[in-house]
């Protein structure tokens, strides 16, 4: 059974908070591993925190691990642009958009 979570980054070591997300080091590679999670219907909603330089992500997965697996290979957290902070379970009250 899929459940919801929430995967918060924050601004890694390498990142350059004077840069905008798109601006940073492995921009296209990011976004290319992150379209293909976004394809296969593991990560619902997503994007940059503006002010902090971290990210937000909303994942449909079976548990905590899955989602700390599917992350592993995300470049801009292998290269320090990223920091993992959290991953937390999410059970959904309100939603707007139905």
């Amino acid at each position: 059974m899929k459940n919801t979570f929430v995967a918060i980054s924050s601004a890694g070591p390498n990142r350059d908070l004077s840069r905008g997300t798109r601006e940073q080091p492995f921009w296209d590679e990011h976004a290319e591993f992150i379209d293909r999670l976004v394809a296969e219907g593991s990560i619902l909603m997503g994007g940059p925190l503006v002010d902090e330089g971290g990210s937000l992500l909303i994942f449909n997965a079976e548990d905590e691990d899955e989602v700390r697996k599917k992350l592993k290979n995300d470049p801009r957290l292998e290269r320090g642009i990223l920091k993992q902070d959290s991953i937390k379970r999410w059970q959904i009250f309100i939603d707007a958009r139905k």
